[in-house]
């Protein structure tokens, strides 16, 4: 009587070791995706916010001398979608690179935990060899025993 297990590792394991983590830049696909991302790369940053700003304050005298309704027109058509536009996306920047790190952290975390886990396995299976051979001690003084 002997103790046995056999490991059979998930597929996933492999896959992952491959892979690594998912990033943002392994989104990015063909002419148009390229395209985009320079665009977004330009727009969100506050250079081109502060360029918006100065854009959006060339259109100010002129709505402040055509009264209230200009000046609100002003304020949401020109000042808020060029200037905002361009900080909510370096906002959003910011947020997609901590997501990255975030990303990257989990997956060193899981490989640790796999590598722990693998070391775990490790360890049973020295224990089920000595248990084994204990066993096999075992049997060998019954053995002995009941001839003697």
């Amino acid at each position: 009587m002997a103790v046995s297990f056999d490991r059979v590792p998930h597929p996933r394991i492999e896959e992952r070791k491959k892979a690594g983590p998912p990033k943002e830049a392994d989104e990015r696909v063909g002419f148009n995706g390229r395209f985009a991302l320079l665009i977004t790369t330009i727009v969100g940053t506050m250079w081109c916010a502060y360029a918006f700003a100065m854009l959006a304050l060339v259109a100010l005298p002129s709505a402040l001398t055509s009264g209230p309704l200009a000046i609100v027109q002003w304020v949401s058509q020109t000042f808020i979608q060029l200037v905002l536009l361009s900080i909510i996306m370096v906002g959003q920047n910011i947020m997609g690179k901590a997501s990255d790190k975030r990303a990257e952290m989990t997956y060193k975390d899981a490989d640790a935990t796999f590598h722990e886990a693998e070391q775990i396995q490790a360890h049973l299976k020295a224990q089920d060899d000595a248990l084994n051979t204990m066993l096999d001690k075992l049997l060998q003084l019954e053995a002995a025993v009941s001839k003697g």
